[in-house]
């Protein structure tokens, strides 16, 4: 029953619970002593949890960004955010992300998860893409010919988003620093193909922050859906990673669709397993599922990576003196 070391976000059931003490009793009931609060967790909901997390009932591992919840959809979890090339508007992103961390640190919270911005379009190109893909399949010609669309447009324009997305978490870095915050960022790989960072884009974010606690969150079942898409090879750039996640959200993809519960709802036995050492080597590990996902799917999707983490350090034991 006890989960150990894992964590779960409260995108799982918040949307039905009434109060934050109601929605964290329910997770505690599930076996987890720590949380991450999503970006949904208003102040009221975080008034009842603070006593909880005083009386030493529940840990925070992380919140996410922007955090705790605001009704401004400029700045939700699908916008240009830290990549704003309007300066009053980046530095509205800037301070909503100081925020969050303000949050994380007084809570205890080890990091904070952020969706750091993307290449904007007139419309949704990723769902009409996924349009495709299901009724079509992404060998269609109709599928490749907008995919070359929205590539060549991504490609063009990522690099001046992504140095203003490094500028932004530079300064807030001088801020953490400036606060002897001990709080991580980290950059979250991203559920629509014109959003940043990929994993590369991750790669070269950090790189180019050298000493900054910024790192990679990276998103098992986003990154699934990327790869099916075409965006990235998960296999090569994850091993060039190696040493900067800093967290990861642990959820599976049928197709397209995320946040079901690892082997349990594909019932796919070997997909997820070149995730399993990712998992098992990331400081802060967190459960992110839908509310479909029931208690008894959640407890075996956990035994099972519990059980597969435990063979691969087994054989690593054995391959290695």
């Amino acid at each position: 029953m006890d989960k150990g070391d894992f964590s779960f976000s409260t995108c799982w059931n918040i949307k039905r619970s009434r109060t934050g003490r109601e929605m964290i009793e329910e997770i505690k009931d599930l076996g987890f002593s720590q949380v991450e609060l999503n970006y949904n967790v208003t102040k009221e909901m975080l008034s009842s949890i603070r006593p909880l997390i005083s009386q030493g009932e529940i840990q925070i591992s992380s919140v996410h960004n922007v955090f705790p919840f605001i009704d401004d959809p400029e700045y939700d979890t699908d916008s240009v955010m830290l990549g704003f090339e309007e300066r009053e508007k980046r530095k509205k992103a800037v301070d909503y992300l100081k925020k969050s961390a303000e949050y994380a640190q007084e809570l205890g919270a080890r990091g904070v998860v952020v969706h750091p911005g993307e290449v904007p379009f007139s419309y949704n190109i990723d769902s009409e893409l996924k349009k495709v893909y299901h009724t079509l399949g992404k060998d269609s010609k109709e599928y490749q010919a907008l995919w070359k669309e929205m590539m060549l447009r991504r490609q063009s324009e990522s690099g001046d988003f992504i140095r203003r997305i490094q500028n932004s978490l530079e300064e807030v870095c001088e801020y953490l620093a400036k606060k002897q915050y001990n709080i991580r960022i980290g950059i979250e790989t991203r559920s629509r193909c014109y959003q940043i960072p990929t994993l590369e884009e991750a790669g070269t974010i950090i790189d180019n922050l050298p000493g900054a606690p910024v790192y990679l969150w990276y998103d098992i079942g986003h990154a699934m859906m990327m790869e099916r898409m075409g965006l990235y090879d998960c296999a090569s750039h994850t091993n060039e990673l190696k040493g900067k996640i800093l967290g990861v959200h642990i959820h599976e993809t049928i197709e397209l669709s995320d946040h079901w519960c690892p082997y349990i709802h594909s019932q796919e036995e070997k997909f997820f397993d070149p995730y399993i050492q990712i998992i098992n080597d990331s400081p802060i590990k967190v459960y992110e599922l839908k509310d479909k996902c029931t208690p008894d799917d959640i407890h075996q999707s956990h035994q099972m990576i519990r059980e597969k983490i435990d063979k691969f350090a087994r054989i690593k034991s054995i391959v290695v003196p």
